[in-house]
């Protein structure tokens, strides 16, 4: 035992060396003008974990990312599970929703600290509407299927899921969406939101092209309407799984745009 301790010694004092240059490392700075928190809001059918690569790449460049878990239990309790995050944040924040999220952000997003929004391939309601209602006068999506159970609980049918969410997800990845996918009571698609963040805060948009839950001329119409900037990625409805570094790109647009006089 006396030979073996300080063998273990000088392996826990380099280990403790090491982990305190990783500690004290420089890491990038977003530049002064740039607002430094992101608030990740996810859609229907989905958790928080789909924002990795997102995740990973923005605080890669320096800001500090916080990913909301909505319940899916109703459009109040996802506002509150984004609020509650939004208020753990030390100044102003981009407030980021997918999908469904971005009725959430819609709503939420007229807490104090959200400087910015962005839509990534989201819906954006305008207050006193439902999420339903923006479908309204738009194509089908026959690819993207929703069974629903006797309890008005929605999953995305197992069979149609990678062609309606993630066509251009892997095989695996897919499987893993698909079989870990979060269920949505139906009925907060029919809840209408009470305030519009997207009329006093900047918006900005991502659309992808090969989206098959919804409609294009749907996504286009919706960012329009909102005024947003509006950026195009060739990709599936998971977007920010397949493309996180575009839509990392467009969030730290967000961050620097909002923080500018103009804004």
């Amino acid at each position: 035992m006396t030979r073996i301790f300080p063998t273990l010694l000088a392996a826990a004092m380099a280990t403790t060396a090491v982990a305190h240059a990783q500690a004290t490392a420089p890491t990038p700075d977003p530049g002064t003008d740039a607002v430094r928190n992101i608030v990740l809001v996810h859609g229907a059918f989905a958790d928080g974990s789909g924002w990795r690569g997102v995740y990973d790449d923005l605080t890669a460049r320096g800001y500090r990312v916080s990913i909301v878990q909505n319940p899916l239990t109703s459009l109040a309790d996802d506002v509150a599970a984004t609020r509650r995050v939004l208020d753990r944040q030390d100044g102003p924040a981009i407030l980021v929703g997918h999908s469904w999220g971005g009725t959430v952000i819609t709503e939420a997003g007229v807490h104090d600290k959200v400087a910015g929004l962005v839509y990534v391939s989201a819906l954006a309601p305008d207050a006193g509407e439902t999420t339903a209602q923006q479908y309204q006068g738009f194509a089908a999506t026959p690819e993207f299927v929703i069974d629903v159970h006797p309890d008005g609980i929605g999953y995305l049918n197992g069979e149609k899921f990678k062609a309606g969410f993630a066509h251009d997800a892997s095989d695996k990845d897919a499987a893993f969406l698909r079989d870990s996918q979060v269920p949505i009571t139906m009925a907060e698609f029919e809840t209408p939101v009470q305030h519009a963040a997207w009329r006093s805060k900047p918006s900005w948009a991502v659309i992808a092209t090969e989206d098959k839950a919804f409609d294009q001329a749907m996504l286009v119409h919706m960012a329009q309407r909102i005024g947003a900037q509006i950026s195009y990625v060739k990709a599936s409805h998971a977007l920010y799984f397949t493309q996180p570094k575009a839509v990392a790109d467009v969030i730290e647009q967000a961050a620097k745009g909002s923080a500018s006089p103009s804004h």
